[in-house]
């Protein structure tokens, strides 16, 4: 990788800014970021699609997912789709996420202002860049995850030791990257709040949805190893008036991993602009993790948009969520003690929990959060 920066002021600096520029626009580069992500955009609508659609706001930005299927007879493709006039997301068609770096060479994009890596399984194609400032956006500890690679840890290891500035997730993923790097900043995810207060108007209930009665316990998100998937199971079955809906897509895990119940629905994945009406049709929102490795880091998105839609919520206890949400979550570890909290809540039906939860939402949002990254980004750039 050639590294077109320096840590130094002055007219060097202003000089190599230049060239860079000079660079770009030689090799007809029109994006000033490169994104690479493990998560497909079109996938459930997160961290990454939240940050980086607010950063192309001001930047021009390529955001590349990893590869899909392709054929050894095949000659690289790739796909790419225009998201807005300042986002485009490329697929590639490739064997391997080296050859990604092919792909960026022939198109003549080699050149950014910034790298941006969501997992460091692609930082292997950093020699293959010019750039000016990596950052790396720790949203998981990936290589805990089912089916992580050997050699994520060391790709990681060689990713913390380049990139100019790290961010993380939460406070926990915080405390372990914080001992790898001395520029890591903390960034525990937010909530788009005016989209999840639509819950207040009148919303049309979803249609599959229509026909299970009341009590609804929901949960919203990807359907995978990080789910206690029995607790669940054990819970609808010893409260069988409580009906449980699960919506999301499965990862890793198959459909004859999941419980069958009459009281279990499993509904699939719903666009980022229908879950205010799914979160309005139900009655309890819950967060049912497993306390694994996959688990060990995660700072919930869901928590606070679950709060931004005032539904009481249940969680077993996750290391972030305890700490900062324990007195305005129900905490579970057992199907007893889910079925408790289950029958309290019901029988307190006119709580306000919006009330509860309204000095927490208003501390954080994704805008500030994002400022806030480009501000610290901006620093070390110069």
């Amino acid at each position: 990788m050639t590294k077109i920066k320096t840590k130094k002021t002055g007219s060097l600096h202003n000089d190599v800014l230049a060239k860079n520029k000079t660079q770009r626009r030689q090799d007809n580069t029109n994006y000033d970021m490169v994104v690479f992500c493990h998560l497909r955009w079109k996938f459930v609508y997160q961290r990454p699609q939240h940050i980086i659609s607010r950063l192309s706001a001001t930047q021009k930005i390529l955001f590349i997912e990893e590869p899909i299927p392709f054929s050894s007879s095949e000659e690289f493709e790739y796909n790419l789709e225009t998201v807005t006039a300042n986002l485009t997301v490329m697929q590639p068609k490739v064997s391997t996420l080296a050859d990604i770096g092919k792909i960026l060479k022939k198109l003549n994009l080699q050149t950014f202002e910034y790298a941006w890596f969501y997992s460091p399984a692609f930082a292997e194609l950093l020699p293959d860049l010019k750039v000016n400032t990596i950052i790396y956006d720790c949203m998981d500890e990936l290589s805990l995850f089912k089916g992580a690679s050997e050699s994520l840890q060391k790709k990681e290891q060689y990713l913390i030791k380049e990139a100019d500035i790290i961010f993380t997730g939460g406070k926990s993923l915080y405390e372990s990257k914080s001992k790898l790097s001395q520029n890591v900043h903390c960034f525990p995810s937010s909530v788009d709040l005016p989209h999840f207060k639509k819950v207040e108007r009148q919303l049309p209930c979803p249609e599959d949805l229509v026909n299970i009665q009341h009590p609804v316990v929901g949960y919203i998100g990807v359907i995978d190893e990080r789910i206690d998937l029995p607790l669940v199971a054990a819970t609808a079955e010893k409260l069988p008036h409580f009906q449980f809906v699960m919506i999301g897509p499965l990862a890793k895990i198959d459909e004859n991993d999941l419980p069958r119940r009459e009281n279990i629905h499993y509904l699939g994945m719903k666009e980022y602009k229908e879950l205010p009406n799914y979160l309005k049709a139900i009655d309890i929102a819950m967060m049912p993790f497993a306390l694994n490795d996959a688990t060990k880091y995660i700072s919930p998105t869901k928590t606070l948009e679950y709060m931004a839609a005032g539904k009481p919520i249940i969680s077993t206890p996750v290391k972030d969520v305890v700490r900062d949400y324990q007195e305005h979550v129900h905490i579970v570890e057992t199907e007893s003690e889910f079925c408790t909290a289950l029958e309290s809540i019901v029988k307190l039906d006119k709580v306000d929990y919006s009330a509860r939860y309204c000095e927490i939402l208003h501390k954080t949002s994704w805008d500030n959060t994002v400022s806030q990254m480009f501000t610290l980004i901006k620093k070390v750039a110069q």
